[in-house]
């Protein structure tokens, strides 16, 4: 009988065009490491998008723009991913492309102002009162139905709760019960009860009973300090585009007519100015409260050529808003005609106006070697071994076509290899599979040779 081990794929799956990108890999002086964080070479961009992570973490870049500006593959996302990894979780990072904004369900500046929302976080602080414990004592108290019939009812709950300083019994309402049914809390366990709302977060098994099993998925978490009653800062992180969600929707009833009105709704809703003006004023009252603390984020717009000559002018008005995140455009084309129009040609097919206004980062062409590291980073993320000569005929592909198609080759080559019953990619590999598929200027001087053959 055969018996063999079986791998789990979720890390294979996950791997993505830029899951090599960790930071933007400067050192302690902001001066770029030739190869670090998962970036390789584009020495100037990184120092010049390390300065822009310090301006946004002082919070003096809001409502201002940047533009990556280079040739196809020369790692203009990688540089904008690389900024997002460095700012964290807690900064919103908004990605969308410029076509995206051309749907048939909302108008164009809808989608813009929507991903503006999203880009611009509010950290609200509350301070809570909270019961804070180990549950010593779980007990319903049941009374017969006042309806009638055979069943009985839970009229309310006695909770025992324990601390390093003391312990307290509580008498709870019964929805409270359902809410500690739904996470499954029994004796033992560390939980919070909100005493306004009556909410319940289970924290995890209290670490008295980390010794009771071998093996075991719970999470154990130390004995709560100080009283039972006490107050609590709870800190809860959204952005604006949530707050606007929440408040556009209208809360339906439970009838047959309304809930068939809701099916019937489109997809998606247009959200007024006016609601997200309520929404400013409020958000703006609980900042001069020192209750929430405004988070501007990044918006990255890719392949930023694709909006068009309206799209462009309302970009003036949101950047000008109070309340803007920090724009960043991504662009590959030189000068080009501005979507929308038919003669004004500019600079990455960006009007002169809002050039202006931008923070221009140049990336430049990478050199052979530069492309022999990335493609070494990439053949490591993907778990993939390959001769030195394999490496060194790889770049070479990657100069004379694009870095892209160097990199998309890899993968393919470990399937030649496997084929082959070998574990390590050689060079005869990659020379198989780029025989097998043509690159983008192959492909177009084949067109040319065979014009005649095509269908125009």
């Amino acid at each position: 009988m055969k018996i063999e081990e079986v791998k789990s794929t979720v890390r294979t799956q996950r791997i993505a065009a830029h899951s090599h990108v960790k930071g933007l890999g400067l050192n302690e002086e902001g001066t770029a490491i030739q190869s670090a964080a998962g970036l390789v070479g584009q020495k100037a961009a990184r120092e010049a998008a390390g300065i822009v992570v310090d301006l946004i973490k002082s919070k003096k870049m809001a409502g201002r723009a940047l533009l990556l500006a280079g040739p196809p593959g020369t790692g203009k996302t990688a540089i904008a991913l690389a900024i997002a990894q460095e700012l964290g979780n807690k900064v919103p990072f908004c990605p969308m492309v410029g076509s995206e904004v051309f749907s048939n369900e909302i108008k164009k500046t809808e989608v813009l102002m929507e991903n503006f929302r999203r880009s611009i976080g509010l950290r609200i602080r509350e301070t809570k009162e909270v019961y804070e414990g180990e549950v010593t004592e779980l007990t319903p108290v049941e009374t017969e139905n006042p309806m009638g019939g055979y069943g009985k009812t839970i009229s309310n709950v006695v909770i025992g709760l324990k601390t390093a300083k003391g312990t307290k019994q509580l008498k709870l309402d019964p929805s409270i019960f359902d809410a500690l049914q739904k996470e499954k809390v029994e004796v033992g366990d560390v939980i919070y009860i909100e005493a306004n709302s009556g909410a319940v977060k289970r924290q995890g098994r209290s670490d008295t009973f980390a010794t009771e099993f071998d093996l075991e998925t719970e999470e154990y978490v130390p004995l709560p300090k100080g009283d039972v009653h006490k107050k609590k800062e709870v800190i809860q992180d959204v952005t604006l585009h949530d707050l606007d969600v929440a408040n556009a929707r209208p809360q339906g009833g439970q009838d047959v007519l309304s809930m068939v009105g809701q099916l019937m709704k489109p997809k998606k809703t247009e959200i007024t100015d006016k609601l997200r003006m309520e929404i400013n004023k409020v958000v703006n009252k609980y900042i001069d409260q020192g209750i929430a603390e405004l988070v501007p984020g990044v918006l990255f717009i890719d392949e930023i050529h694709m909006l068009d000559l309206e799209t462009f002018t309302y970009l003036h008005k949101s950047l000008e808003s109070p309340i803007a995140p920090i724009v960043i455009f991504a662009t590959n084309r030189g000068r080009c005609v501005i979507r929308g129009t038919t003669d004004i040609v500019s600079p990455h097919g960006v009007p002169l106006d809002l050039l202006d206004r931008l923070l221009i980062i140049r990336t430049l062409l990478y050199s052979t070697s530069d492309m022999e590291q990335i493609i070494k980073l990439r053949a490591q993320t993907e778990g993939l071994q390959l001769e030195e000569n394999a490496f060194t005929r790889l770049s070479e592909i990657g100069t004379s076509s694009t870095l892209r198609y160097a990199v998309q080759l890899l993968t393919p080559a470990h399937q030649m290899c496997k084929v082959n019953g070998r574990s390590q990619i050689s060079k005869d590999d990659i020379e198989d599979v780029h025989s097998l598929f043509l690159d983008a200027k192959r492909s177009s001087k084949h067109l040319s040779e065979k014009n005649n053959k095509f269908m125009l």
